[in-house]
């Protein structure tokens, strides 16, 4: 693997600031590539091609061969753990994923965290197969859902309005809920730790619904488990940076970085820049966290947004990307536009 003194998006999250800052993008490989897209209709179906290492190493590399992001994320899925767990999961087209949902402590024990390992052999050959093509300045990025998100997948059934069955569950039976959050916080730690063995640089948690719970809950469910699995990391990875995606968490992005002990912070578009510039940067490598939609609008509106994300953060530990992933409506030429502004030495000016 090459050396990862030649990698921007390492250096800054380990601390250091970059001008043009690195970049990537979530959700950089799907439905907005022509060339996702023709892969697509080859597979049976969506799990299938996460769990084809051919298939999930091409798509992971085709943004990066045409746009050169500092970043390879893995093409995966949040809910490959679910899966490997023993939770029945597909995806239904237009509705997303539906999993049989877990009820109560009879379900939970049905799960079997012997199986996650060697159920996501083929994710671990995937990032194996990218990290021997990647170029020497693009770090490869590992991923995992934390435990509070994968938990409302797995409750609700699926995708969900005001997760009253999850978040019911969590309220009434602290122990009961606590069970599964404990069995998902082992099968993240033994997930990612795969990832890190097989290739990955940098590991991101996403918990994208964070964000729909008031700060008793945040501290039990979010912040509490996710520091766990840090701790865990960190212990076998030292020299691994880890980045915390807690969505839509608000004026409790402080208390999640602190009490985390994250490397790096993704930000949600809704986080102001300034106050993120003002108290996030000082604890954390912050990223993002550009409207997905700029992207799709593109022209003189991308470019004043990214510049003045640029000109705000730039001047400390700052990873570009966006506020939540690509939205499949973005026109490709719009990214191939971003790329070259960050590239251009005037990105903050």
């Amino acid at each position: 693997m090459p050396s990862s003194q030649t990698k921007p998006l390492l250096h800054v999250l380990r601390g250091e600031t970059l001008t043009p800052p690195p970049w990537w993008l979530m959700r950089q490989a799907g439905r907005y590539l022509p060339e996702y897209r023709a892969t697509r209709v080859k597979a049976r179906d969506f799990v299938e091609m996460c769990l084809t290492p051919s298939v999930a190493a091409e798509l992971t590399l085709q943004p990066v061969r045409r746009y050169r992001m500092d970043g390879a994320i893995l093409f995966s899925d949040i809910l490959m753990l679910p899966y490997a767990l023993g939770q029945r999961l597909t995806y239904r087209e237009g509705e997303g994923p539906v999993l049989e949902p877990i009820e109560n402590h009879a379900d939970i024990a049905r799960l079997e965290l012997e199986r996650v390992i060697p159920r996501l052999a083929p994710v671990f050959e995937a990032v194996q197969r990218v990290a021997a093509e990647l170029g020497p300045e693009t770090t490869l990025i590992g991923f995992a859902g934390s435990p509070w998100t994968v938990a409302t997948y797995m409750v609700e059934g699926g995708s969900s309005r005001d997760f009253a069955r999850v978040k019911g569950w969590a309220y009434r039976d602290l122990a009961g809920f606590g069970t599964l959050i404990d069995l998902l916080v082992e099968g993240t730690v033994d997930f990612l730790a795969a990832q890190i063995a097989a290739g990955a640089e940098v590991v991101q948690l996403f918990d994208s619904w964070a964000g729909i719970l008031p700060e008793p809950a945040f501290e039990r469910w979010v912040i509490e488990p996710t520091r766990r699995i840090v701790a865990a990391l960190k212990r076998r990875f030292p020299d691994h940076p880890i980045i915390g995606f807690p969505r839509a968490a608000g004026l409790l992005y402080e208390r999640y970085i602190t009490e985390t002990g994250v490397d790096g912070i993704g930000l949600d578009a809704m986080v102001p820049v300034g106050y993120a510039r003002a108290r996030l940067q000082q604890l954390a490598t912050v990223q993002g966290n550009l409207d997905p939609v700029l992207l799709i609008t593109g022209g003189a509106a991308l470019e004043t947004a990214v510049k003045e994300l640029c000109r705000t953060l730039g001047g400390g530990p700052f990873v570009f990307n966006l506020g939540h992933g690509v939205l499949p409506e973005t026109p490709p030429e719009n990214v191939a536009a971003l790329a070259s502004l960050l590239r251009g030495s005037n990105a903050i000016t």
